[in-house]
């Protein structure tokens, strides 16, 4: 047995063809044309898909806990991650910057 061809092979209507389907479109009242509002509206799929984009990126680092540390958050389960960002974020709120730097 022969394996199936990937190659898709689209073929364009021909203009009988296209007569036949923009008229069968047109005599259908379920297939209304949109209107010029409606058209304005519509965005790109490309732009719907995915994770919305964050205005504040958080950044990938590699850094070392100590084992206590680790612990505490993990045994809190899933999200630990961000629980352990939220204490460090409310360290560096309750931190002045010149705190922070040991003046």
């Amino acid at each position: 047995m022969s394996k199936p061809s990937r190659k898709v092979s689209i073929r364009l209507p021909t203009h009988e063809e296209d007569e036949k389907i923009t008229q069968a479109a047109a005599n259908d009242p379920d297939a209304l044309p949109l209107a010029e509002a409606q058209m304005n509206l519509m965005v790109p799929l490309k732009t719907l898909r995915g994770r919305p984009r964050l205005t504040n990126k958080k950044q990938l680092v590699s850094i070392r806990y100590s084992p206590e540390v680790l612990e505490y958050f993990r045994s809190s389960g899933a999200g630990w991650q961000s629980r352990m960002d939220e204490v460090l974020k409310k360290y560096v709120e309750s931190r002045s910057i010149s705190d922070a730097k040991g003046a």
